[in-house]
């Protein structure tokens, strides 16, 4: 009995936070052809995550950098694309943080750093993205605008940022986020460490990459540009990185690869009708 009462008042909950913020169907028909690597609208898929952005939007907030108005179509754009890595896990995964910081453009954050002998150095450094644990979460909105145009490089500043925020869910940034329970840490580990290592040595010879060489930086940015290029350019990754797919494939329990070339052969079967 009280099972049932709680989950119809979850389910009431859950039905006024998607009333309060209701997409319209301009706009989310708008955002799925500014960001074609979304699920269509016409599928499962695609109705699951214009349910969880909605909820995303009523749970979260939204603030503009130096007098920067977020509009109704930079939040979509936002939280659409940060629901995508969550579409199987549900938005659960993204509770430990509320804010996100738009600015128009890159950020600059001042930085101190201690050298060898405890003299404090400061500098500057320019960001298009930042995660902190517990939020917030920073964008640039000339990054996120540009994401749909950018697919194909394998860069997505929200679906980077949003794999930091996963990655930080259990307290460390490490590049292992919380995982389920068919793969063992010792499997991550080892898969992402040998596929990492490798990276680093096509990196450092100067080979081109799919995957962004920023991810050479350190095993936390590794698994967050694995997982832009999982979601925007998964042909590529599989071809590079193909244990680090599967891996992502089983984490993400998506397999977007289908999901693109799905979307590639309804539009040409359209476009032939």
């Amino acid at each position: 009995m009280w099972t049932q009462w709680l989950d119809r008042w979850r389910q009431r909950r859950e039905n006024a936070a998607l009333a309060r913020r209701a997409i319209p169907e301009a706009l989310w028909r708008r955002t799925l052809k500014r960001f074609a690597f979304l699920p269509r609208a016409d599928t499962l898929e695609g109705v699951e995550l214009r349910r969880l952005t909605s909820l995303f939007l009523d749970r979260k907030e939204f603030t503009g950098a130096h007098g920067l108005v977020v509009t109704d179509d930079m939040a979509v754009a936002i939280a659409a694309q940060a629901c995508l890595p969550v579409l199987r896990m549900g938005l659960s995964a993204y509770d430990d943080f509320v804010g996100i910081v738009v600015h128009r453009g890159l950020a600059r954050v001042r930085r101190e750093i201690a050298d060898d002998d405890g003299v404090v150095h400061e500098y500057e450094e320019t960001l298009s993205g930042e995660t902190v644990q517990g939020g917030p979460v920073m964008l640039s909105w000339r990054d996120v605008r540009s994401a749909g145009a950018k697919a194909s490089q394998a860069y997505n500043v929200v679906i980077h940022e949003f794999a930091h925020v996963l990655d930080m869910a259990d307290g460390v940034p490490d590049g292992m986020p919380r995982l389920p329970l068919d793969i063992s840490p010792t499997e991550w580990r080892s898969t992402f460490d040998e596929a990492y290592l490798a990276f680093c040595r096509a990196v450092d010879a100067g080979e081109a990459t799919v995957v962004d060489p920023y991810g050479a930086s350190s095993e936390d940015e590794f698994f967050a540009v694995t997982s832009e290029a999982f979601f925007v350019a998964p042909e590529g990754l599989l071809a590079e990185h193909p244990a680090v797919y599967g891996l992502l494939q089983r984490y993400f329990k998506q397999d977007h690869l289908a999901r693109l070339l799905s979307s590639a052969d309804s539009r040409s079967a359209t476009a032939q009708a």
